[in-house]
C-alpha cells in the first residue's frame, strides 16, 4: 500500500494552479529564466478560463471575454527557482471593472507556501471589430466574482 501525497491546503482566496517546470525552462545558470514566469502564470489563466469556458479557438470575433490585451504587467522576483519540477500559479482577482481587470498572481510551490514572484496583470475586453474596450459578460463577470480578493 502507498501513501498518497497530500493534498495543498486551498488558498484563502483564488485558485491555485498547478505547473511544472521544465528543464528547458532553466537559463545558463539553471535559474528559471525571467521570462518564463509571465509565460506559466498566462499558460495558468488560459487554463482557469478554459474551465470555464471562454476561450480563443482561432476567431476574434468568436472569442467574446477571450478577446482581450494586456495594459500592463508587473512582476517582482522573491527567490530563485533552480530546479525543474512541479510548481503552482496562486491566481486571483485585484479587481473586476465593466471593461478592465486586474488579476495578482504568485509563482509558488506546489503546495503555495513558498513564493518564487508576484505580480499583477491589467487586462482590457476589446471588440473584436473595433478593438476598443467593451463589456465583460455577465456570465464572465459571474466567474470573476468568484475570483476576488477580500477587500481587492
Amino acid at each position: 500500500m502507498t501513501a498518497e501525497a497530500p493534498t495543498a491546503p486551498a488558498p484563502a482566496y483564488g485558485r491555485l494552479v498547478p505547473v511544472t517546470v521544465h528543464f528547458d525552462d532553466l537559463d545558463a545558470l539553471g535559474l528559471l529564466h525571467n521570462a518564463r514566469y509571465p509565460v506559466m502564470v498566462e499558460r495558468a489563466w488560459a487554463g482557469l478560463w478554459q474551465e470555464h469556458g471562454f476561450r480563443f479557438e482561432g476567431d476574434w470575433a468568436a472569442a467574446g471575454d477571450a478577446c482581450n490585451a494586456v495594459k500592463e504587467l508587473r512582476i517582482t522576483y522573491e527567490a530563485p527557482v533552480t530546479r525543474p519540477g512541479p510548481y503552482a500559479v496562486h491566481l486571483w482577482l485585484e479587481r473586476l471593472g465593466t471593461t478592465g481587470l486586474t488579476y495578482g498572481f504568485r509563482f509558488c510551490s506546489a503546495d503555495g507556501a513558498v513564493t518564487y514572484a508576484r505580480g499583477a496583470r491589467v487586462l482590457v475586453r476589446l471588440d473584436a471589430a473595433t478593438l476598443r474596450p467593451a463589456p465583460w459578460s455577465e456570465e464572465f463577470r459571474a466567474v470573476g466574482r468568484g475570483l476576488l480578493r477580500p477587500g481587492g
